[in-house]
Parts: C-alpha cells; sequence; structure tokens
C-alpha cells in the first residue's frame, strides 16, 4: 500500500491570500506565499501572518500557484482523506451520468481534488497528476483507483505542458494492469473507439458528449460538421439527417473519425479533410445550404493577449456559418477558450448575426458535461460555452 509522502509542512499566506481563499477561490499565488517550510509537493498547514488556521493545502516550490486548498478544516490529509474525496466524486456521477462508458470521475478542483485528474474508459482509467503534490501522491491515488474500481488498466497521461511549470516531466504510460491499443467505448447510441496513450486530452473530449446529444434533438436535412475531429457530433446526430458532412484537418483525426463510421455501420456521413475557414467560405461563395452546421473549433484564446484575434476568428466562421443555414435551420456554436467568456461570445454571435443579416433566438446555452462539474467560486473551472441556436 502507498503512503502519505512526506510530513506536513507549513505556509504563511498574506491578507490578500486570506481573502482569496475566503472568497472561495482555491489557490494562492506565489506572491501572497509570506514564508513556507515544506518539500516540493508537500501538504502545508496554512496561517496567516498572526498565526490563524487558514487551511490545508497542496504546496508547489516552481508553480506560480503555490498554493490549492484542500480543506478548510484541521483534519489528517491521508488515505482516509482521500479514499472519501474520490468515493464522493464517484457518487455524483452514478448521478449525473447517463447512457455513456467514458466520462471524467475527478475533475481536480471542482471535486476539491486540485490538480487530479482521472477520466474512465469503460474498464479503463486515464490519470493526470499536474502539480507536484499529485504526483507525489501518484501511487496512493492509482492504490485507491485500483481497489475501489476494479479497472482492467490505469494508464498515466502526463504529458501536458502544465507539468513543466510544475518542474515535473512530460510522459505517459501504463502504471497498473494492462491497457489495450484502442478501447471501444458506447457514448448514447455511437460506439467510439480512443486511443488512451495518443489521443486528444486523455483520449479524447469527453465534455461535449451532452452537446452531442443536444444537438441531436434539433438536426435534421444535410448538416456540416467543422472541425469534426473523431467525429463526435457527427456521427451522434446522423441517424436524424439526410446527409451528414464533417470537416477536419488533421489526417490522424480524420482516420480515427472513419473507423468510427464503420465501427457503427453509418451510411450518411461523409468525413473530408479539409480546413473548416476555407470550407465555411468555399460553401458560402457557392450558395450552399444546410440544416444545421456545427462549430466545434480548438481554442483560439490560450491567453488574454489573443481574445481579439480570437474573437475575430470566431466570429468569421460563425458569419459564415450563419449564411449557409436554411430559413429554420439550427447553429450549434462552441468555445472551449476560457478567457472568452460567455458574454464575450454573446455578444460577437450577435455581430455576427448582424452582418449576415439573419435573426437568431437561442434555443440552449449549454456548457461542459455534468461530469466536468463547475465549482461557482473558481470561474476558471467554467471554460466550454455551447450555442443551439435557431436561425431565420
Amino acid at each position: 500500500m502507498a503512503n502519505t509522502p512526506a510530513r506536513e509542512g507549513t505556509a504563511v499566506i498574506s491578507p490578500r491570500g486570506v481573502d482569496r481563499l475566503r472568497a472561495g477561490h482555491p489557490w494562492v499565488y506565489r506572491s501572497d506565499v509570506r514564508s513556507a517550510a515544506a518539500s516540493p509537493g508537500a501538504v502545508v498547514r496554512l496561517t496567516d501572518d498572526r498565526g490563524r488556521f487558514q487551511g490545508k493545502a497542496f504546496y508547489s516550490d516552481r508553480s506560480q500557484i503555490a498554493v490549492r486548498l484542500l480543506t478548510r478544516e484541521d483534519v489528517s490529509i491521508d488515505r482516509a482523506f482521500f479514499s472519501a474525496r474520490i468515493q464522493r466524486a464517484a457518487d455524483y456521477r452514478r448521478q449525473v451520468v447517463e447512457n455513456s462508458e467514458a466520462y471524467r470521475l475527478i475533475y481536480s478542483e471542482a471535486d476539491l481534488l486540485p490538480s487530479l485528474i482521472v477520466d474512465r474508459y469503460g474498464d479503463y482509467l486515464v490519470l493526470q497528476t499536474l502539480s507536484q503534490s499529485t504526483e507525489a501522491f501518484k501511487e496512493l491515488f492509482t492504490d485507491i483507483l485500483w481497489e475501489m474500481f476494479s479497472p482492467r488498466g490505469v494508464l498515466e497521461r502526463n504529458d501536458p505542458k502544465v507539468r513543466l511549470l510544475e518542474g515535473l516531466e512530460q510522459r505517459a504510460g501504463v502504471l497498473r494492469g494492462e491497457v489495450p491499443e484502442t478501447v471501444a467505448v458506447r457514448e448514447g447510441g455511437v460506439t467510439f473507439l480512443y486511443d488512451l496513450l495518443k489521443g486528444q486530452k486523455t483520449g479524447s473530449f469527453l465534455d461535449q458528449r451532452e452537446n452531442h446529444w443536444a444537438a441531436r434533438r434539433y438536426a435534421s436535412g444535410e448538416v456540416l460538421d467543422c472541425f469534426s475531429y473523431h467525429g463526435g457530433f457527427a456521427l451522434t446526430v446522423a441517424d436524424r439527417c439526410t446527409h451528414v458532412e464533417g470537416v477536419e484537418m488533421a489526417a490522424a483525426a480524420i482516420a480515427g473519425a472513419r473507423r468510427n463510421q464503420e465501427r457503427n455501420e453509418i451510411a450518411n456521413v461523409r468525413f473530408r479533410e479539409g480546413n473548416s475557414f476555407d470550407v465555411l467560405k468555399e460553401y458560402d461563395e457557392a450558395g450552399r445550404r444546410f440544416q444545421m452546421v456545427i462549430l466545434d473549433p480548438p481554442a483560439f484564446a490560450k491567453n488574454r493577449d489573443s481574445i481579439p484575434a480570437a474573437l475575430r476568428g470566431y466570429k468569421e466562421i460563425n458569419l459564415r456559418a450563419l449564411r449557409i443555414i436554411e430559413p429554420g435551420g439550427f447553429l450549434v456554436t462552441c468555445s472551449c477558450s476560457y478567457h472568452i467568456a460567455e458574454a464575450m461570445f454573446l455578444q460577437m454571435l450577435a455581430e455576427a448575426a448582424n452582418d449576415a443579416r439573419r435573426s437568431v433566438i437561442i434555443a440552449e446555452r449549454r456548457t461542459q458535461a455534468q461530469d466536468h462539474p463547475i465549482l461557482l467560486t473558481m470561474p476558471e473551472s467554467h471554460y466550454l460555452k455551447c450555442l443551439i441556436c435557431r436561425v431565420f
């Protein structure tokens, strides 16, 4: 059995850091840590300048996020503590996950397990330890997951660049059991094949799962799915449509989408390799029309400085999409850029609608799937916007 690493340390935080925690945000930045006596990745006992207890937290000596709050209570941070948190996260998924064998089991700060991500793909778990502390506890977490869920294999996908900010190496591989090259997992009425070792994120984009099914409710006729990746939207809506065209620029993603299509024997979908900006422009200029256009691009805004350029990109694709939708048809438009707030996204879409001389009503305002919960006092946990709109 893995044990808790490194004895508990201490950290003194500034009044601004205290105020931040009291406001509900779980992070304290390095500039608000007065002093720390702790090894990298240790759990620390937090106090203010006057020695008053403020909570217990993960500590990093490298990241600008020096403190990640675990609890405001003066309790032991041990195996029982983490087991209870993981069990609570699992109980919530049993309430909200329906008709899917793939979902996020643990969503870091939003499940009060900061910098820890665990995704479930059928009988397999994929783990990400994104800070010095979760890396230090990785063996313990793996033990708990193995005993609690009895998976056939546990894989780590610790290749995100954010680990470099913690002084951690990037790596991916099997931690426990065996994991096949591809895993077949059913989501709704579609079976998807995932490469857990090399696919995007932990194998796929699980946060859009519920939005795929929501879009299906409105789909009919000819549908254009831009930035299609492995065909999540295209294959889910296909049975409601006469024809679906999926556009994706990455050849490997197109190959994955076609494998998923063949696996499900779906005949009315065609995936093509292409730049979605160019395809939208081509169809607009050619007068092509669709009953639904789906836009699910990658994050255009990686930081605050890129917001203006990102909004221009979002406006261009939404303007083109609005022009090629038949009156009474639907636009499904998404942004996974945290830095593009919903209000910005709505304003951009309103401007695109005016320029396209189309009237738009919002049928649904959606966000990430419920297994990616949003911590109310942590805006960073709310990043995905998905609007389903009727266009006239």
